[in-house]
């Protein structure tokens, strides 16, 4: 089952528990850890106090009606803001809670020996420990993470990555880590276990999806220390308040200055906060991404540059026949012939691609059946060639100066112009393979590692971005330049040894640049572990994986530029709503300060440009105001406002007018519209 499917904003399984949580958060040991809204809840508190006794505290007496609405109000608003962090945790308990019945109890066979056709005893799986090495066989679960030390075997992860195609597991490369829970579909595996119980990967999956463990980031501590500086700022003011209306001879009653230092107080950033934060985690799980923390989240939002590895995120990994180049003995035709007989039992992706590009420009259908008499030469790394021996025919075809040492080697030369297309392949960034009969040079198929469709755009929208892309591979440097050149990147490292990634990074983060970078095996570890925002393939080797902070459940390396986009939109939405926020102080201001010092003042009255009805139904009218406005918000919280690869500039002035503008314009709006609705009913009050 896929994470991505399981997450849903406003399920009624999410939404409705997530009201009972919110109520439990109203515990003082919780809700200190949000300045802002404890300010809130103590405030419920006294005006509750008040509405008892409203002469509890002396000063000026109010009816207990009106301060039980007050107390109603702030209490409501403290179960908004708690609720809208309920939400959001609720979705990464029901991913959680998903995860966990895809566990499943199993028994292992632990093996005597490391070594297949040892002797094996039945064992409950949580018996594992580390080290420990057993077997799996067709039809069986992987009772544990582990490293493959022998054999190969097709395995089904769809129970963690919800993708149904099975994938290869084998010993040694970059494809030997399996994790438990999935199952064997072919075949056998010899695993040595790499995690104690309780500590595999999906268990250190539920542990990251379940709210409750996120830590707060650096930005979310310092806006959340700026709000509580904020928050004592107008605290202070609004408590001098009442020496300087007592000095001045009208007394304020308490009820509404609690009021005022509600609505003047960041409340709704205050209540959204947590939201945000929580949802951005909760964006990347949907895409079957694994953060260790809400910091890496961030961190991408940050990143100026992305190190990705060229094969598999750039291109496309298999070299793919784009072209028949023939000597000038020869035609375009008999060339792909001669190449496709040489490919019928080729089965590697550069064989098959021969194959079909010989169907689909001349319309030859080879056969491998036109005869018994014929032997297919597989290709080998000693050889670095293939082909096929049939009726007096010997065909080969392999690397450029491979057949051209077999020619020579049978008393043979072979024509200048070979080498000259030879070179001319290379230089344009392909893999040239001759092919040869009977010992003829016949011409050159031009290999060629396609380049992802749309990558180029993808760049260039990370240019826009201010993103620098580079480019990492093991070919040579004209290779790589032409790769580069074609696919639009910024810079490339070619011929990239761990030690040239690690060095590369380090300088990158030696200029204040942060950077992101993808990674599989176990050579990636090092460099992954210097990246800002390292994310690691679930295919990939247990080094890999453990030196990560992301961890792509899909294993698709063009994901680091999604995860990128995520981590702008979580800062962009934190910015938009710290804005809009900010903004609603300026119709809080007008609404409450003529309410409170128009008896005082008579000028003040020239500041009540809502008109609104009566002192205190404007003051309740920006109180409920205050209080609504954060369920409303819950929605932009958790889905992140839309994110538009953009210069920051351009980003500030839409922020500015949509959340700034529409920050001071809405609450204008809001609060006559509830002035209107409760001033009748202030009458009994």
């Amino acid at each position: 089952m896929s994470i991505k499917k399981r997450s849903q904003t406003f399920h009624r399984g999410i939404l409705i528990p997530a009201i009972w949580r919110a109520v439990l958060k109203l515990d003082p040991r919780w809700m200190i850890h949000n300045p802002v809204m404890f300010v809130v809840e103590i405030g419920a508190v006294l005006t509750l106090m008040l509405t008892i006794d409203p002469r509890i505290f002396g000063g000026l007496s109010v009816s207990r009606g009106y301060n039980a609405v007050v107390t109603i109000i702030l209490v409501m608003t403290v179960i908004f803001a708690n609720y809208a962090e309920a939400v959001a945790e609720s979705r990464g308990r029901a991913q959680a809670a998903a995860l966990r019945r895809s566990r499943k109890e199993t028994r292992a066979k632990r093996l005597s020996q490391p070594k297949y056709g040892s002797k094996h005893e039945l064992i409950p799986s949580v018996a594992l420990r580390k080290d420990d090495v057993f077997l799996v066989e067709t039809g069986d679960i992987i009772p544990a993470d582990g490293e493959v030390i022998e054999g190969v075997a097709s395995v089904d992860e769809s129970a963690v990555t919800g993708e149904s195609a099975p994938v290869i597991r084998e010993s040694g490369g970059d494809r030997s880590a399996v994790t438990g829970g999935t199952r064997v579909l072919s075949d056998w595996l010899v695993v040595r276990v790499t995690a104690n119980p309780g500590e595999g990967f999906i268990e250190r999956m539920i542990a990251l999806v379940e709210s409750a463990q996120r830590q707060k980031t650096p930005n979310e501590i310092a806006l959340t220390a700026l709000l509580a500086a904020l928050t004592l700022v107008f605290l202070l003011v609004c408590v001098t308040l009442v020496p300087f209306a007592n000095y001045l001879n009208s007394p304020l009653d308490i009820a509404t200055v609690i009021a005022l230092i509600v609505c003047l107080i960041p409340t709704t950033i205050g209540a959204l906060l947590s939201a945000i934060g929580i949802a951005g985690m909760d964006r990347l799980i949907r895409r079957n991404v694994i953060a260790s923390s809400g910091r890496a989240v961030e961190a991408a939002g940050d990143v100026d540059v992305l190190l990705l590895d060229k094969t598999g995120t750039i291109t496309l990994g298999d070299r793919q026949a784009v072209e028949f180049m023939p000597t000038s003995k020869v035609s375009d035709r008999e060339l792909a012939e001669v190449a496709q007989m040489a490919s019928l039992a080729d089965e590697t992706p550069e064989g098959r691609s021969i194959v079909l590009l010989a169907k689909e420009k001349y319309s030859l259908r080879g056969s491998s059946d036109k005869t018994s008499n014929i032997h297919y030469i597989q290709f080998s790394a000693q050889t670095r060639m293939s082909g096929v021996d049939m009726d007096g025919l010997s065909i080969r075809k392999g690397a450029a100066d491979a057949i051209i040492e077999y020619i020579q080697k049978q008393g043979k030369s072979t024509p200048a112009e070979l080498k000259t297309i030879v070179d001319n392949i290379a230089r344009t960034g392909g893999t040239p393979l001759v092919v040869e009969r009977n010992g003829e040079a016949l011409g050159v198929i031009h290999l060629k590692d396609i380049v992802k469709g749309g990558i180029k755009e993808r760049f260039i929208q990370m240019r826009r971005m201010g993103i620098k892309t580079v480019m990492i591979t093991g070919d040579n440097q004209l290779t790589a330049t032409a790769i580069a050149a074609e696919a639009g990147v910024d810079d490339f490292l070619a011929q990239a040894t761990p030690e040239a990634k690690l060095k590369l990074i380090r300088e990158y983060q030696a200029g204040g640049r942060l950077v992101g970078m993808t990674g599989d095996g176990t050579n990636d570890a090092p460099a992954l572990a210097q990246a800002d925002v390292a994310v690691a393939m679930n295919t990939g080797t247990q080094p890999a994986r453990e030196a990560a902070n992301m961890i792509d459940l899909d294993s698709n390396p063009t994901k680091l530029i999604e995860i990128v986009e995520i981590g702008k939109q979580l800062l962009i939405t934190r910015g938009a709503i710290t804005t809009f926020s900010i903004a609603n102080d300026v119709a809080k201001y007008f609404a409450i300060i003529p309410a409170m010092f128009v008896t005082l003042f008579a000028g003040l009255q020239a500041l009540n440009i809502m008109r609104l009805a009566t002192p205190h139904s404007a003051i309740l009218s920006a109180l409920i105001f205050n209080a609504i406005i954060i369920p409303l918000l819950i929605p932009l919280a958790l889905r992140g406002v839309t994110y538009r690869p953009s210069s920051a500039g351009r980003l500030l002035l839409r922020n500015t007018m949509i959340y700034g503008v529409g920050g001071v314009i809405v609450p204008f709006v809001g609060i006559k519209l509830i002035d209107l609705l409760i001033a009748p009913l202030m009458s009994g009050l």
